[in-house]
């Protein structure tokens, strides 16, 4: 996933992404908004919107150092996050259809309070 010989972010698919996230190979970071975030996420993911990404906001701490796995809804914010980061110097990769994949899937999804989230 994070070849040394490849340029530019990897893309994974979403039981490669959450199967790199449990072993502890890569961080989950959800670049959608609070809202979305709110209504359901991947349990263990960070939060960092795609927005204040784009600001300049850098990773939370527990991302630093770390192969980061980008998720949004569809996919679409989650590539632009993972092209981003790739050219801070960040090995990255985005999850291909996004949360909306993810659930369809059947991979776990809580919302903020650890219940069972939604995909908005």
């Amino acid at each position: 996933m994070f070849s040394l010989l490849r340029r530019g972010p990897g893309r994974l698919s979403p039981a490669q992404a959450h199967q790199q996230a449990t072993d502890g190979q890569a961080v989950l970071v959800d670049v959608r908004e609070t809202p979305e975030w709110n209504a359901g996420h991947a349990p263990g993911a960070l939060h960092l919107p795609l927005s204040r990404l784009m600001a300049g906001a850098a990773l939370p701490a527990a991302a630093l150092g770390q192969p980061v796995v980008a998720v949004c809804r569809t996919g679409h914010r989650s590539r632009q996050a993972a092209e981003l980061l790739a050219g801070r110097g960040v090995p990255a990769a985005d999850v291909v259809g996004g949360m909306t994949a993810w659930a369809r899937a059947g991979l776990p999804v809580t919302d903020r309070s650890g219940g069972s989230g939604v995909i908005a």
